[in-house]
């Protein structure tokens, strides 16, 4: 991961373990056809899809320390259209859902 300072937005080490599995068999199932295998961290990609949907920042706006917006719009928009996105959003929602759970267990 990089050393940039985090977001308040970003997954944290416990959701990127549920969400890293996802990620690579997707990228597994979608190999590039020039054989490029992407200049940027999956988990900054994700961070950066994160910041935009917790901000509502324009693309452009997106922080210079993050992957470019061109590079987090092309898999936003392929995760979006085959669903990865909503598995993605199930994983870290059950994931502090659990949390949760645990917490009020704890605090009772």
């Amino acid at each position: 991961m990089s050393m940039r300072k985090p977001y308040a937005s970003d997954v944290s080490g416990e959701q990127w373990a549920l969400v890293e599995p996802v990620i690579t068999a997707w990228k597994a199932a979608h190999p590039s056809v020039s054989g490029h295998q992407g200049g940027y961290e999956m988990r900054e990609i994700v961070n950066a899809i994160l910041y935009q949907n917790r901000s509502g920042c324009q693309w452009g706006l997106l922080p210079h320390d993050l992957p470019p917006a061109s590079a987090v719009k092309y898999y936003f928009y392929k995760w979006r259209d085959d669903g990865t996105d909503q598995t993605i959003h199930d994983l870290i929602r059950w994931q502090l859902r659990e949390k949760n759970r645990r917490l009020l267990r704890w605090n009772s």
